[in-house]
Formats: structure tokens, sequence, C-alpha cells
């Protein structure tokens, strides 16, 4: 089958970011991930999963708070696929510490790779984009944090905060370049990050628990809901889905200009 287009998915070793790049590859899509080299050897697995079902893959060691290797990437995913048409920018930390104990440095870090480098791949992404005059798709990582505040999540919900404005703006600067910007902004998800967000002497299951209890549906959300909305975003369907950092309520939607 001939390829959708090529897909770059950052923070794809695992998690949200694993589930995204293989439902990308089930939809017909060749698909570029990323990782940082501590998560070499799972981001390679990645690559053979999604070669096994038939899509090209390839993987990119890369952090995403540096601006020359982000830049690199996005070269080196066009030199490999020859286009760039899908921009996924899911790699994301946690920042599990209260305000006061909390240093310059921590703050740095969760901004470095949360806010700095969503709006890296969205910079590096709409240039290679508008340089193709085909249009695009490109998609954040917010969360339920980017539109409430979180006890002891403090830089963290700063930068998903940020993801939204960054979203919502590069929403109406792309858009009369025909490529869409979009942001999930999931609550609880049952991955490594979500465990690692209990707090003091709680353990991570009983967390969940309460989680579940909080939910009108009494679950907590898996990796492939988050991947079936990223799916509906990249389709023909949704070309008419700008600025949009919530699959649910509180959108700021701005129509694509044509």
């Amino acid at each position: 089958m001939p390829s959708k287009g090529t897909a770059l998915v950052t923070g794809a070793a695992r998690g949200i970011g694993k589930a995204i790049a293989l439902r990308l590859a089930d939809d017909g899509f060749d698909v570029a991930v990323n990782d940082i080299s501590d998560n070499s050897e799972a981001l390679a697995k990645v690559v053979d999963e999604i070669e096994a079902k038939g899509r090209a893959g390839s993987a990119h060691v890369t952090d995403v708070a540096l601006d020359s290797q982000v830049r690199g990437m996005v070269e080196q995913v066009v030199e490999t696929y020859g286009h760039l048409d899908v921009m996924v920018a899911n790699a994301g930390v946690a920042g599990n510490i209260s305000i006061a104990d909390m240093t310059s440095a921590q703050w740095n870090h969760v901004m470095d790779v949360n806010a700095k480098g969503t709006f890296l791949c969205y910079k590096y992404a709409g240039i290679q984009m508008i340089k193709q005059g085909n249009g695009g798709r490109i998609i954040g990582a917010s969360s339920i944090f980017g539109k409430q505040g979180s006890a002891f999540n403090f830089a963290y919900t700063a930068s998903k905060f940020a993801v939204r404005g960054l979203t919502q703006a590069a929403a109406i600067e792309f858009g009369p370049h025909n490529i869409t910007v979009n942001a999930y902004a999931p609550g609880p998800i049952d991955t490594d990050m979500l465990a690692s967000l209990a707090t003091g002497d709680i353990p991570p299951q009983v967390m969940i628990n309460d989680f579940k209890k909080k939910s009108p549906l009494g679950i907590v959300g898996v990796p492939a809901d988050i991947a079936s909305l990223v799916s509906f975003i990249v389709s023909k369907e949704s070309q008419f889905i700008t600025g949009v950092w919530s699959d649910k309520e509180e959108q700021a939607v701005v129509p694509r200009q044509t």
C-alpha cells in the first residue's frame, strides 16, 4: 500500500508516544521515531514493530530541548523520506516536586523538555511544511494540568499551560499554509510517568485507584486512547480543526484560513 505520508513522533520509545507511532503505522504512515539515548534500545524495537506492519521506520536519538538537534532531526527525516507531513511533539518529563523544594535546575529541565522542546518541534516542522507547500499536521502534548494547576507538579503544570499557548498561537500563524496545529490534553493515562507522580507515602496503585474513583467512567485511560485521537487529528476528516488543546471541553477552535 502506498504511504499516506511521513510522521515524526518524539518521545516514542514507550507509553503514549509508542502507541501513537504504532497507530500511525497502522493508518498507513511511514513513521520516524525519536527519544533520548537512554531509551535507544527500546526505540529500536519500536522501529522493528513499525516495519513489521509493512511501513518504513527509523530511529532518531535526539534531545528535543536542543535547537541544533531538533533541526538536524527534521533534516534527517526529510533526507530519509523526502518530506515531513505529521509532527507529533510528544516528548515530555514529569516534575513531582513542591514549589518550596524545586531548584532552578529542576525547573529548567522540565521547561526545557516540555515547553522549549515543543516549541522547537513546532518551529522546524512548520518551516519544513511551509517549504513543501502541501500543508501538514502538527500535534503537541498538553495535559489536564494544562487546564488546572496541581500541587507538587509546579513546573509540569506551567509547561503544559505553555504548550496550550504555543498550540493556539502556532495554529494562527501556520493556518494560511494549510497546516493545522492541535494538542491532546488527557487526564490520567496508565503509563510509567503517571506512576511517577505519586507523592509522599502514597503507593502508585493507590493514586491510580483514586483517579478511577474520580473519573465519570471509573477508569483511567491507556496510551491507545490518545493514539486514537491523534489518528483522527491527522486524518482528512479533521481538516477544519486547529488551535484545539483538548478533545472535550473549553476548546479554542481557530478556523483554518482558505
